[in-house]
């Protein structure tokens, strides 16, 4: 009987890792060769997987050794390989300025309609400086379940 406990402990543990691993977002940057000044260290999206109807916020963690006075955040999503949806706004909406050097996070939050189809998109976030040089540019995938919170208290 204890062994069967600890094959089962171990079979929890491992199917726990599992579901950790399949959660995190896998950050690329969009040129491997570039020497980015911004350099990210993750993405957080909450709640996660994302719901249609929801709120959903995009958190990207992120350092710079040079201060950053101001800019723009420019974000293009693809469904399928197929852009969807694009918007550029000032990065000092998103963070507060101006940027100091270390550490830094910039927030970026967004509703997606009931009517958003599921499925698997990439979304592309270029960071520019006020003279619209490219401090980082970073691409990753996401998904978007099959039912909405809407559909939820619809369905109830």
């Amino acid at each position: 009987m204890a062994g069967f406990r600890s094959n089962l402990l171990f079979v929890v543990v491992f199917l726990c890792s599992l579901s950790l691993i399949a959660d995190a977002i896998d950050v690329k940057y969009c040129n491997k060769k570039n020497n980015y000044d911004v350099k990210v260290s993750g993405v957080d999206i909450t709640p996660y997987p994302i719901e249609r109807g929801t709120e959903t916020t995009f958190t990207i963690s992120a350092s710079t050794e040079t201060p950053i006075s101001g800019g723009n955040l420019v974000i293009d999503v693809s469904y399928y390989f197929f852009g969807v949806y694009s918007e550029t706004s000032d990065l000092c909406t998103k963070t507060t300025c101006p940027v100091a050097t270390g550490d830094f996070a910039i927030s970026h939050s967004q509703s997606l309609p009931s009517v958003t189809p599921p499925g698997s998109y990439t979304l592309t976030m270029k960071l520019q400086d006020s003279n619209k040089k490219e401090l980082t540019c970073i691409t990753f995938d996401f998904s978007i379940g099959w039912y909405s919170s809407e559909d939820a208290v619809a369905s109830s």
